[in-house]
């Protein structure tokens, strides 16, 4: 009988698969990195995220984000976690899960006009107020072209927060 249950346990130790070993999280970590130039800008995914004092669930939560869609320049990354900058030159850590790609830029100072063309002597289309999140679909030279509400015109670059000074945009 004790033969019998030897046969049986090394029949199920060699039809049973292998475990596999845990992944090297120095590999992990690596994969979990965009490969993108820093810095760049991005969106914030969801109407709340945490900002930490550094790049863990360990770390103390330093304020948090409730606007969806606002900009962020992403200055580094480190495995799964992103450290940003928003537009009052605050900066800490958030997840990647987060963020999207999504080019969104900030009004700032005052109540801005949006033209028909990129040209001051053109036709205003409307004003906008500091704070608006406008979509980028086209940044050239010193102007970009924004969207709002189904509502779109062009802006001076100056005027925005969350593209820089000589980057393209074709959106």
């Amino acid at each position: 009988m004790a033969a019998v249950m030897r046969l049986l346990f090394l029949a199920l130790l060699i039809a049973t698969p292998a475990v596999a070993a845990p992944a090297d999280p120095a590999q992990a970590c690596k994969d979990a990195l965009s490969g993108l130039a820093t810095p760049r800008f991005v969106s914030l995914k969801p109407g709340k995220a945490f900002v930490r004092a550094g790049p863990g669930d360990q770390y103390p939560v330093l304020w948090v984000y409730v606007r969806r869609g606002l900009p962020l320049e992403v200055l580094k990354e480190y495995c799964i976690w992103r450290q940003v900058r928003d537009e009052s030159g605050q900066v800490g850590w958030i997840n990647k899960s987060l963020l999207q790609p999504d080019r969104l830029a900030l009004v700032t100072r005052g109540v801005r006009t949006l033209y028909s063309r990129p040209d001051l002597a053109s036709p205003p289309v409307y004003r906008i107020e500091a704070g608006a999140l406008v979509g980028l679909t086209l940044c050239e030279g010193e102007w970009c072209r924004v969207a709002r509400g189904g509502k779109g015109g062009y802006i001076l670059r100056a005027q925005l927060w969350g593209t820089y000074p000589n980057e393209r945009i074709e959106g």
